[in-house]
């Protein structure tokens, strides 16, 4: 059985589907198309930079499913492929779970697009710069990790905010309670700790002004039945319903994203191969997660090619 699994938030570079748009006029549709639905040329600013704004999160996001779904396209158009034919269920990390749900029918490129583009600009002035923070522990598993936040938060929000893999996880809150753990994180158990480099404490409570605001926005955006479950990032459980996907991808604002459950929970369920669009970030937290799996990372014309062969 095969998952197909799509990025989040830090899989953005300078020159970003590129090469892709250059080799096939699918990937350029998809990027003319997002472009039309914002009103801003999102894709020069994906090609040309420079960085600094294509990392902003209201740019980062719907840049980051563009070229996931971009690279989808030109699979199934091209390659004469159709996800519902070749993927048994489809998962993302954080915003990759809209590149997801637009891969699988439930929501249009256009809608996708759009909301993205709103979670970020929401999600940005929820919390003002400077008063959150994250930061990723290496060599931690959740019980460690939820440990380390409880010591550190010191009445100030400080929570898990994405559960990776066995040995990955992020936290999120307070920017004085994140450098408190990161203080605190070898001395109890971690191999390292690191701030990472965001401009907001994502999904933690700190959100709850996003979540508010992304909840208005769904509330009127067109939801389908996706063609193959979606592996919720706040459950880690398959969900096809409209309305509960809604409410999870509200849910999931301020919530963690149980990615080593969800692989783990895929693979229960007879996953064995996992295809990821668009980056290169996934394919190895699966592959720890899950060590007998297949990982396949497409992000070339020559991924596409080589996947085409064997899918």
């Amino acid at each position: 059985m095969r998952a197909f699994i799509f990025p989040g938030q830090g899989s953005q570079s300078v020159g970003m589907g590129k090469a892709l748009a250059e080799a096939s006029a699918a990937a350029r549709a998809v990027f003319q198309e997002v472009d039309d639905a914002l009103g801003q040329h999102l894709f020069r600013l994906m090609t040309e930079g420079p960085a600094e704004e294509l990392e902003l999160t209201e740019n980062a996001q719907p840049a980051i499913m563009a070229n996931a779904i971009a690279t989808l396209r030109v699979l199934e158009q091209e390659g004469g492929i159709r996800l519902a034919d070749k993927a048994d269920y489809v998962a993302g990390h954080s915003l990759g779970e809209y590149s997801a749900l637009c891969a699988a029918g439930a929501i249009d490129l256009v809608t996708t697009a759009r909301l993205l583009k709103h979670r970020g600009l929401a999600m940005q002035a929820a919390v003002p710069v400077g008063i959150g923070a994250m930061a990723v522990l290496l060599g931690a598993d959740l019980a460690k990790a939820r440990a380390i936040a409880e010591a550190a938060a010191d009445g100030e929000v400080c929570t898990v905010a994405n559960d990776n893999d066995p040995s990955q996880v992020v936290l999120s809150g307070h920017r004085g309670a994140i450098e408190r753990a990161v203080a605190l994180a070898k001395d109890m158990g971690a191999k390292r700790a690191m701030l990472l480099q965001v401009s907001a404490p994502f999904h933690c409570p700190l959100m709850q002004p996003a979540a508010e605001a992304m909840q208005a926005a769904l509330a009127e955006a067109q939801v389908a039945a996706p063609l193959v479950p979606l592996y919720a990032n706040v459950t880690a459980a398959p969900v096809a319903d409209p309305d509960t996907i809604r409410a999870l991808l509200v849910e999931q604002v301020t919530g963690m994203v149980r990615w080593r459950e969800s692989v783990a929970a895929m693979t229960e369920a007879g996953v064995d191969r996992f295809v990821e669009f668009g980056g290169k970030v996934l394919t190895p937290m699966a592959k720890r997660i899950a060590p007998d799996a297949v990982g396949i990372s497409v992000v070339t014309m020559d991924d596409i090619e080589a996947l085409a062969k064997v899918i």
